[in-house]
């Protein structure tokens, strides 16, 4: 470390050319012990560096959607003069940085001290690729009332099949532009969703930048023109080494600079929840910027800068992440920078408490119970995670949930493949929670256990495996003394093989022999033996618009176990936007998206939009809504649960039911989890769980 010209307090690493250091220019920044890479020519040098860049305008040709046989077709190539003559390349106005293209004015925000200093991109050289997109790696969501589109894909897909067409380009930066397509994240479409990505593709060594351009996209889309590709271009010079295929585990990040963590405000969820963002420039998976106002699996939007009719994205300058030093400004946000007046906030200990210690007690009074079972029933995971002097004895949950569900058997990964295995929270004894669950079970509750969970990967592939996964779920059962199972294997654990295209008669080894030993299970206990799924939104209402992969996987078992089925709660969060039966597309969060969501079930569907493929009903008797706690408000879950149940819609909803009078005789509501309701002062279960047992006698 050593002191520069202008005042700057500057680390500067030569780095090598390689495929690990990228295809542009970079250096460092020292703050405090830390240093940053970033994209450009060091500041304290001064002078001007134009970096040679690529344009890829992107064909995706999605074969989920065929019209007259041929794959819908997202084009960017009309988008390339646009984008020519927005901020990104040509010069504007700002209130910091001068007159100059964006990427400039946001560095020379950064750097105010800097003398005679730019950044600037230079004339793209424009190379058009086209790239098909299989069925299970995408679909496409068009408005009914605006016949405007927008496409949601694989991210890991889209990249890996453009740099197999735009080789190692030495000294440039690659442009990737897409037209109207969001995406998800790690193969899993529940991770979603972001407009693109940025850094270095490790194939082939290029620096790159991808992002969409927005033009006539469905009113739902609420970004503009270049707003995601100046988002990821501001990410990318901040971050220019970062990968964006890193397969670290879910909570690791990619190679790249490593910024003190920081949270997303609390106004980001409908929840009033702040949460952890991780330590990236932009938030974990979805790598959206501190600026950003949607809740989590919403299309980012931010603030809007106008210049001169583009639509440009506020982003998060140096200073936020890391605080005032020597050589740095003290605006924290570009380019208005009042989008950010403070800097970031740190994340909370693990578990949001200090040390990791026991949660407080709940200082509210759990509502009791009144009045006779309706039909209509509060189903809640208990999840029992921590220590012990964290976890709360399953004797003492809220008498207003009917079904207690207790979360999770997993794959036992030392034993013959398709054991499961069970074992009670940490400082539990397992005589303990026999006791509580037939304490439960004596006021006339339901406890069932539930398998799998969110990042374990199970699969039946080979029928081998479906005598022991059969007699371990026996033994758990019996042992425990559980009311049935609940199924809960995510993705990527149930996929639809390649060629599987009929819902009524699937070929997918891993879903046939789920099918094969569920149906065994409840042979072996008997009719009172319950069985229940919770398929992710892309596992049963994806399957709207596309069949295939990941998209409607659980429509195949939902319908081959609906004569034995007890009930089915569709996760209706962690999810992308997807369409009603309306016609019209809908974000996750809203009480439209719940509801029209769930109609899909309640009123059956066409399978990828194949009216040759329609999926018949499940009972309103086995039908519940799925919520998140922070990702909700009791209101809104409230609203939703009267308007499925009754057909009266709340004011400002726009999807209206197809069953006007609404489904009487619909279970009603699961949450993930009842820990968190307990922490929440019962939050949930006192208010939805009167009102559903208020309802008159489902039927």
């Amino acid at each position: 470390m050593h002191s520069l010209r202008a005042g700057f307090l500057l680390a500067i690493l030569p780095l090598q050319m390689g495929f690990a250091q990228g295809t542009v220019p970079t250096f460092q920044v020292a703050v405090g012990q830390a240093s940053y890479t970033l994209a450009g020519r060091d500041p304290a040098q001064g002078g001007s560096t134009t970096i040679p860049t690529v344009l890829v305008p992107v064909t995706l040709m999605f074969e989920a959607k065929k019209t007259a046989g041929k794959a819908f077709v997202m084009d960017a190539a009309p988008d390339v003069k646009r984008i020519l003559n927005s901020p990104v390349f040509s010069n504007y106005g700002f209130p910091s940085g001068g007159t100059t293209q964006y990427v400039d004015a946001m560095l020379r925000s950064t750097f105010p001290k800097a003398v005679d200093w730019h950044t600037l991109l230079g004339k793209p050289e424009v190379k058009a690729v086209r790239i098909t997109v299989p069925v299970g790696y995408g679909y496409i969501l068009t408005s009914k009332q605006s016949a405007r589109s927008f496409a949601v894909a694989d991210l890991e897909f889209v990249q890996k099949e453009l740099f197999k067409q735009v080789p190692n380009q030495p000294g440039k930066l690659v442009i990737a532009v897409t037209h109207n397509t969001t995406y998800y994240a790690l193969g899993d479409a529940t991770v979603c969703c972001s407009w693109g990505t940025h850094g270095v593709d490790m194939a082939t060594g290029n620096s790159f930048v991808h992002g969409s351009y927005i033009h006539n996209a469905p009113a739902v889309v609420e970004d503009q023109d270049v707003q995601p590709l100046t988002q990821q271009l501001a990410q990318f010079f901040k971050d220019p080494l970062h990968d964006p295929l890193f397969r670290g585990g879910r909570n690791t990040k990619s190679p790249g600079n490593t910024f003190p963590s920081w949270m997303r405000a609390a106004s980001t969820n409908p929840g009033g929840q702040g949460a952890c963002a991780g330590t990236s420039a932009g938030s974990t998976y979805f790598q959206l910027e501190p600026t950003n106002t949607n809740p989590k699996n919403n299309i980012p939007a931010s603030k809007p800068f106008n210049a001169r009719g583009y639509r440009l994205q506020n982003v998060a300058l140096l200073p936020w992440y890391t605080g005032a030093s020597e050589g740095l400004g003290s605006t924290l946000s570009f380019p208005d920078p009042q989008a950010l007046t403070e800097r970031s906030q740190p994340c909370a200990s693990r578990g949001g408490r200090p040390g990791g210690s026991a949660p407080p007690q709940p200082t509210a009074t759990a509502a009791s119970r009144t009045g006779a079972p309706n039909g209509h029933q509060l189903i809640g995971y208990w999840a029992g995670y921590g220590s012990a002097s964290s976890t709360f004895p399953l004797r003492e949950v809220s008498p207003q949930w009917d079904i207690v569900i207790v979360a999770f058997s997993t794959p036992d990964r030392n034993a013959p493949e398709g054991t499961m295995q069970f074992r009670p929270p940490t400082g539990m004894p397992a005589e303990q929670l026999k006791a509580d669950i037939a304490f439960l079970k004596s006021q006339g509750r339901k406890v069932m256990v539930s398998l799998g969970g969110g990042g374990q990967h199970f699969t039946l592939a080979d029928p081998k495996r479906v005598p022991n996964f059969v007699s371990s779920v026996t033994r758990i059962a019996s042992e425990y003394g559980f009311d049935g199972i609940d199924i809960d294997f995510e993705s990527p654990s149930l996929s639809i093989d390649p060629g599987d295209t009929d819902y009524r008669k699937p070929t997918t080894p891993s879903i046939v022999n789920l099918i094969s030993a569920l149906r065994q299970l409840r042979d072996h206990f008997g009719p009172g033996f319950m069985i229940s799924l919770v398929p992710e939104g892309t596992q049963i209402p994806s399957g709207y618009p596309s069949y295939g992969g990941q998209f409607g996987s659980y429509v195949p078992i939902a319908h081959a176990l609906r004569d034995i089925l007890a009930f089915m709660d569709t996760q209706s969060y962690n999810t992308p936007p997807l369409q009603g039966l309306d016609g019209e597309i809908y974000q996750p969060g809203t009480v439209d998206y719940h509801v029209a969501m769930t109609e899909l079930v309640l009123h059956g569907f066409n399978v990828g939009g194949d009216p040759g493929q329609f999926f018949p009903p499940i009972p309103a008797g086995k039908v519940a809504v799925g919520f998140l706690n922070g990702d909700t408000t009791p209101a809104i879950v409230s609203q939703t649960m009267d308007y499925l149940i009754t057909g009266k819609a709340p004011a400002g909803t726009k999807y209206k039911l197809r069953t006007p009078g609404g489904y009487p005789g619909m279970i009603g509501a699961m949450f993930w989890t009842i820990d968190a309701d307990r922490r929440g002062n019962y939050n949930y279960s006192n208010v939805i769980g009167p009102q559903l047992h208020s309802y008159p006698q489902a039927r």
